[in-house]
C-alpha cells in the first residue's frame, strides 16, 4: 500500500460496524466467499444513479480491501443509470486518504488513474452506465450504493445476484462549509465497511 494510505487504513479499521449494517454486509460477503470457495473470479459491480460519488468509492475502496486481505480474483467496477462525471471531490478526498491519482483525459466526463500500491494496475475511474462495455456483461454481482438506483432498475441484465447497500448522497453538502466533512466521512464509511465485508472471507 501506499505509505499514507497504510497509516489511513488503520484508521479505517478502527471503525465500528454495527450490527445492523453488518446484516446488510452479510449477502455480499456470502457471495464472495461462495465465489473464492469454489476458485471463481468476483466480479462485483456497484452501481448508483450517477456513477460520480458512492458507487466509485465502494469500488476504489472494495478493490483496496481485497489487496489489504490477499483475495485474490477480486474485480471491482462501477456503473450508474445514467453517465455524468466523477465528481472532482471524491479524488480530492481520496488524494488526501493516500490514493495516487492521476487524470488521464480531460472533458465533461475525465478519466482518473487511481492507484492504492505502486505494484498494482490501478483502477480506471470514470462515470459510466451500469452496462457500459467496460464492465462486465455476466456473472457479476449488482450492489445498488443509493436508494433511488435501487428501486428505480429493478432489473440488471447479466447480474448473478442483486444486493443493496446503500448510503447517504455526500452531494447533500455540495456548496456548503461541510463539504470537505462530510465527504470525507463518507469515504471512511464506505471504507471501513469494504474492510469489514473482506477481512471476513476466508481464502
Amino acid at each position: 500500500m501506499n505509505p499514507k494510505l497504510s497509516v489511513y487504513i488503520e484508521e479505517v479499521l478502527s471503525q465500528k460496524i454495527s450490527e445492523e449494517r453488518k446484516k446488510v454486509l452479510q449477502p455480499l460477503i456470502d457471495f464472495i466467499q461462495e465465489k473464492v470457495k469454489r476458485q471463481e473470479p468476483v466480479n462485483i459491480n456497484f452501481i448508483c444513479t450517477h456513477n460520480s460519488r458512492r458507487s466509485h468509492l465502494a469500488q476504489i475502496w472494495a478493490q483496496t480491501a481485497s489487496d489489504y486481505f490477499i483475495i485474490s480474483n477480486i474485480y471491482c467496477y462501477s456503473g450508474g443509470t445514467e453517465v455524468t462525471a466523477l465528481f472532482p471531490k471524491v479524488a480530492d478526498t481520496l488524494i488526501n486518504s493516500g490514493f495516487n491519482i492521476w487524470k488521464l483525459s480531460e472533458g465533461e466526463n475525465p478519466v482518473y488513474s487511481i492507484k492504492y500500491a505502486q505494484n498494482t494496475l490501478p483502477v480506471i475511474g470514470f462515470s459510466k452506465k451500469y452496462d457500459d462495455a467496460f464492465n462486465p456483461d455476466t456473472d457479476f454481482v449488482a450492489v445498488m450504493t443509493c436508494s433511488q438506483a435501487d428501486g428505480g432498475c429493478p432489473f440488471i441484465a447479466g447480474a448473478e445476484r442483486r444486493i443493496a447497500i446503500t448510503y447517504e448522497d455526500p452531494k447533500i453538502s455540495d456548496d456548503t462549509p461541510k463539504q470537505q466533512e462530510i465527504y470525507e466521512e463518507r469515504s471512511l464509511e464506505i471504507g471501513a465497511e469494504m474492510f469489514y465485508v473482506f477481512s471476513k472471507i476466508n481464502r
